[in-house]
C-alpha cells in the first residue's frame, strides 16, 4: 500500500520502519529533513512538502508535536488537506486536542476524505517493536479499512468513538501515565534515602502491586543515568494541559493531573527534551 507519513520523530521513525518492514511504500516528510534520514536509508521516500506526500498516498498519517503543528501541517497552502485525493483516508496520530480532531474531521468530510483521530501510547519502545496501543476517533467503515495497517504497528487498536473521541482516550491514558511516572519517581527517592539496593527494590515493584509501565521500562532508564526522551517531558505536560482544558469544559475536577501539570511545568523548564522519567530529577539525581 501507499502510506505518507508526516513527522518522523522518535516515535514516527520507529512507526515508517515497521510500515517499510511490512512491505509498504512510504514517502514522508518532515520540518528537519536529517530527522528522517533514518526512513529514507531503510526505503522511504522523501517529498518535499505535506502537499506531496498526501497526493502520492491512499493513506496519509501525520504525527506532529503539537496542535498548532498539526493545524499547520492539514491547513496551510502545501498542507495535507491541499494534496489529498477525493476518498483518501487522512490521519492524525498526534497527541492533539479533541476539539481540533473534530474539526479536521468535519472539514476533510466537508472536502471528500475520510478523516481519522488515531493517538497512540507505549513510547519509543512500541513504535520500535511496533506493540502500540492506537486510540481511534471516527468512522466505523473507515476503521476498518486501516485495521490492517494499524496491525502493522500496534497490538491494542480500539475504535472508541466518533471524531474526537481517539484524542479523549489518549487524555485520560496520559493522566495515568504522568501519575504512574510521578509515583515511580517518588519510590525511587525513597528507596534511595533508605539505603535500598534499587535492583532489588525494582524486581519488587515490577512483581506486586506497585508495578507498572513506567516502573518496568522508565525506571531501568534511571538507574543507569539515560534521561534521553522516548516521550519527551515537554510533550506530557502539552497532554496534561490539553486534559486540563478539556476538563474544564465538561466541569470536572482532577486534582492529581493539576499536580502533575505543576510538576512537568517545573521540570520542563529545564529539562523538557528529556525523557518523562527525568521528573525524578525535580527530588534526587540518579546519574
Amino acid at each position: 500500500m501507499k502510506i505518507g507519513f508526516i513527522g518522523t520523530g522518535v516515535m514516527g521513525t520507529g512507526i515508517v520502519n515497521n510500515f517499510l518492514h511490512a512491505g509498504h511504500q512510504v514517502t514522508v516528510y518532515n520540518r528537519t529533513q536529517s530527522k528522517a534520514d533514518n526512513v529514507i536509508a531503510n526505503g522511504a521516500v522523501w517529498a518535499d512538502t505535506p502537499a506531496e506526500v498526501a497526493r502520492v498516498s491512499e493513506i496519509t498519517l501525520t504525527m506532529v508535536g503539537y496542535p498548532k503543528d498539526v493545524e499547520d501541517v492539514w491547513m496551510r497552502e502545501d498542507g495535507v488537506f491541499a494534496g489529498a485525493k477525493v476518498g483518501d483516508i487522512l490521519i492524525d496520530m498526534t497527541t492533539s486536542t479533541p476539539k481540533l480532531a473534530e474539526q479536521l474531521a468535519e472539514k476533510g468530510e466537508q472536502l471528500g476524505f475520510q478523516v481519522l483521530d488515531a493517538p497512540v501510547s507505549g513510547g519509543d519502545i512500541g513504535a520500535k517493536n511496533g506493540t502500540l496501543s492506537i486510540m481511534v476517533g471516527g468512522s466505523a467503515t473507515t476503521f476498518e479499512q486501516v485495521l490492517p495497517i494499524f496491525q502493522d504497528i500496534g497490538q491494542q487498536i480500539v475504535l472508541v468513538g466518533s471524531a474526537g473521541k481517539g484524542q479523549h482516550m489518549k487524555m485520560s491514558n496520559n493522566i495515568g501515565v504522568a501519575a504512574t511516572v510521578i509515583t515511580m519517581a517518588e519510590s525511587m527517592v525513597y528507596a534511595k534515602a533508605a539505603g535500598l539496593n534499587m535492583t532489588d527494590a525494582y524486581n519488587v515493584w515490577r512483581s506486586g502491586a506497585a508495578g507498572s509501565w513506567s516502573v518496568t521500562n522508565y525506571m531501568p532508564r534511571v538507574m543507569n543515568g539515560d534521561f534521553a526522551a522516548g516521550f519527551y517531558a515537554k510533550h506530557l505536560l502539552k497532554d496534561l494541559r490539553i486534559a486540563l482544558d478539556a476538563a474544564a469544559d465538561m466541569q470536572i475536577n482532577l486534582p492529581g493531573a493539576q499536580l502533575a501539570e505543576q510538576l512537568f511545568a517545573r521540570l520542563s523548564q529545564e529539562h523538557g527534551d528529556e525523557g518523562v522519567q527525568a521528573i525524578v530529577k525535580l527530588w534526587s539525581e540518579f546519574q
